[in-house]
């Protein structure tokens, strides 16, 4: 009992660890949320592209001496519009003009880290830096969450309908222009959060999994949101623990756990498992 206490205890002695847990608890909970609408809208790409989009941002704003959330947020929010602007003015449809936006974005960051002289780590950027946030950016990644929780509780009901059923939405009168750049805002800033702890790659795991994982659980899109919160924060937890003790990535042993438990949950969920469709 003694070496399980020690087990959970050892890692509290320590300042930044405890920060880690508290950062990491906070972005896999606003995550799992924005991850249940993302589902429902099919919009994992646009996940990814905005994630990746936000690189030369990034670098810029190190190289600016401005805050990192700043540029990350500036060219996030360029690569949403750029998307919509092709969408609506051209012949090309939105899976090849995300994919169009968020290589040539990416691509722009890896020219810029390599011609700028700076000591911006490229894998920090990637896949994040949760043990050593600075208080600043601890700061900006709760500031950020809290104007995205608030922006998804604000406009919860018509988010919703818009993911579920947007011609229903327009036919009722919701301006469904209006929900979906808003709806990519949040997504946008929910990068621009996560960015800083588990970075740009494994973001998108965290924006895509836990929404997946409640979706083979249930129908009802209030008990989808907590299943994905409870599920994204007990990875969350459990995955800093794991990287305390193994010496691993934090961020990468969240993102293993959610996968797991995503596996875990196909096989075996009572209604929709792949046991239960035989």
């Amino acid at each position: 009992m003694e070496i399980v206490w020690q087990w959970f205890t050892a890692p509290l002695q320590f300042q930044f660890m405890v920060q880690a847990l508290f950062v990491s608890v906070l972005v896999g909970a606003i995550c799992a949320v924005l991850s249940c609408y993302l589902t429902l809208k099919g919009w994992a790409l646009m996940g990814d592209a905005v994630s990746h989009a936000v690189l030369p941002g990034v670098v810029l704003a190190y190289g600016l001496q401005i805050p990192l959330a700043l540029g990350a947020f500036v060219f996030g929010l360029g690569s949403v519009l750029l998307i919509g602007l092709i969408k609506a003015r051209t012949r090309v449809k939105e899976d090849a003009a995300i994919g169009l936006v968020f290589t040539g974005f990416f691509a722009f960051g890896l020219v810029l880290i390599s011609k700028l002289p700076s000591n911006i780590d490229l894998m920090h950027i990637l896949f994040g830096n949760l043990l050593g946030i600075s208080p600043e950016n601890l700061i900006q990644t709760i500031v950020i969450t809290v104007i995205a929780t608030i922006g998804l509780f604000i406009f919860r009901k018509d988010l919703l309908l818009f993911c579920f059923d947007p011609v229903h939405a327009r036919t009722i009168g919701l301006n469904t222009a209006f929900l979906y750049y808003l709806l990519l805002i949040i997504l946008a800033l929910t990068i621009v959060a996560a960015q800083q702890t588990v970075g740009i790659i494994l973001v998108i795991s965290m924006l895509i999994t836990p929404g997946s994982t409640a979706y083979l659980l249930t129908d009802n899109f209030d008990r989808m949101t907590i299943l994905a919160v409870l599920s994204a924060v007990f990875s969350s937890v459990l995955g800093t623990y794991l990287s305390y003790h193994f010496d691993a990535s934090p961020a990468g042993c969240i993102v293993v756990l959610q996968t797991l438990i995503f596996l875990m949950t196909m096989i075996f969920a009572p209604k929709y498992g792949l046991i239960a469709r035989r």
